[in-house]
């Protein structure tokens, strides 16, 4: 039994990051997701622009 002990692999702690990369890490996604939530609102600015006015012209 004390062989099959001596043949496991020895755990891996994988990538630990450090609390400087952490925080820009942070940063980054908090600026990807301003981005994307700036260009959801102007592509929908831009779609209600271009349909213009007459869109809210309609027979309920």
């Amino acid at each position: 039994m004390s062989d099959e002990k001596d043949k496991r692999a020895p755990e891996v702690q994988g990538v630990v990051l450090t609390e400087e990369q952490k925080r820009r890490r942070r940063a980054r996604s908090v600026a990807i997701a301003s981005v994307l939530g700036f260009l959801v609102i102007l592509f929908y600015v831009v779609t209600i622009v271009k349909m213009g006015p007459a869109v809210l012209n309609r027979p309920l």
